[in-house]
């Protein structure tokens, strides 16, 4: 069978390469393709040095050419990985360093309802638990929670003289420090606020709050994309984010445009990874079932797909709901099957700032003594 250079790029155009969304042809990533008899050569250069996103990328081509052109056409890929080029050195979107905080954490998700909040709580305590210093930074002004699951309702946030400056203090419980829009509103009362008024209102609890020293600072974002996520990606010198999804493709698609928001340009904000909330649901009567409501594992193939970590699932579980509406987050509950999952969860997120720091300066790296006990970290 004759090969045609024309067929083979046309094949190139049924796929694209990890964690970018044209084709591998359309976004210039295929530099060369020559042919010789049933023998066919790629050229191609991405810019994802990772391994996994070489494999696939490999792999993907093979798989392409043999399905769509001949399936005996001998083929060699060549690979080459060249750092990305800014366009118009457009500026990155930075905030300053708050003294005494070493790791900024955005928890966000694309859609509401899909318990991003639920998994923040449950990540703070669980960190504090594990002997890190954390704080929580309820920014989501229009529907914040903090102050429910932390049983702290009826709580305010002192003020504190700090170098002859006044400065809230933070309201501390199960050793999370917290701040929310909550602390200042009536549970029927609702914010209605523009844009810059949310956005002084967030300045305020980040810059005139006495934080003190911390290891991590998880912040809840709003659900999707807008005014606020720009105001405290500007604020803050994010660490990195984590995405919160349930598996159903109503939720993934808004989960795509989280992770793309963190990607772009001007933004540039790691993507530490995805988490995937009520994965299944197993009956307390037969606990060797599970049932997936929502879609199976469709978080973990979104992560594959766009060549991001994934962090674990958590299943729908009646008691996280019940735990957080009463105050105490469901990971304090000891030696069951929901702390082990937000552990290993943690200690995926911890591994991914570890990772993201050694990558990355010059953020200040953090270390960890004992993975398997999760030490609190030692700095540089």
């Amino acid at each position: 069978m004759k090969i045609e250079k024309k067929d083979v790029l046309k094949a190139l155009e049924t796929i694209s390469v990890p964690g970018e969304g044209q084709n591998m042809v359309e976004s210039g990533a295929v530099k060369n393709v020559l042919v010789f008899g049933d023998e066919v050569i790629v050229d191609i250069t991405i810019t994802n040095p990772a391994l996994q996103a070489k494999k696939k990328t490999e792999v993907s081509i093979l798989q392409a050419i043999h399905k769509e052109v001949y399936e005996k056409a001998q083929i060699k890929v060549n690979l080459k990985v060249e750092a990305p080029v800014k366009e118009n050195n457009a500026p990155e979107i930075k905030g300053k360093p708050i003294p005494g905080i070493d790791n900024i954490v955005a928890i966000a998700s694309g859609k509401g309802g899909v318990g991003k909040s639920t998994v923040t709580a449950n990540l703070a305590v669980t960190l504090s638990k594990m002997g890190f210093k954390v704080g929580l930074l309820d920014a989501d002004i229009y529907g914040p929670s903090s102050t429910i699951m932390f049983d702290v309702v009826n709580e305010r946030p002192l003020s504190v003289n700090i170098d002859g400056k006044s400065k809230m203090k933070p309201v501390e419980s199960y050793g999370v420090k917290i701040l929310s829009i909550g602390f200042f509103t009536k549970l029927d009362q609702a914010v209605v606020w523009r844009g810059p008024m949310a956005s002084k209102a967030l300045n305020q609890m980040i810059f005139d709050a006495d934080w003190g020293k911390l290891d991590f600072l998880l912040v809840d974002l709003p659900p999707g994309t807008g005014d606020i996520h720009l105001s405290i990606m500007q604020a803050l010198p994010l660490t990195g984010a984590v995405v919160v999804s349930t598996p159903q493709n109503v939720a993934l698609a808004d989960a795509r445009k989280g992770v793309a928001m963190f990607q772009q340009e001007s933004i540039n904000v790691p993507v530490l990874g995805i988490i995937e909330n009520m994965a299944y649901f197993t009956p307390p009567e037969s606990p060797e079932k599970k049932y997936h409501i929502f879609g199976e594992h469709g978080a973990r193939n979104l992560a594959e797909d766009l060549d991001i970590p994934f962090l674990g699932e958590l299943p729908l579980i009646q008691s996280i709901r019940e735990a957080g509406d009463v105050g105490r987050p469901a990971a304090m509950q000891e030696g069951t099957d929901i702390e082990k999952a937000f552990i290993d969860i943690t200690r995926n997120v911890v591994t991914e700032t570890v990772r993201r720091n050694d990558q990355i300066p010059p953020t200040q790296a953090v270390k960890i003594t004992t993975m398997a006990g999760c030490s609190p970290v030692n700095k540089k």
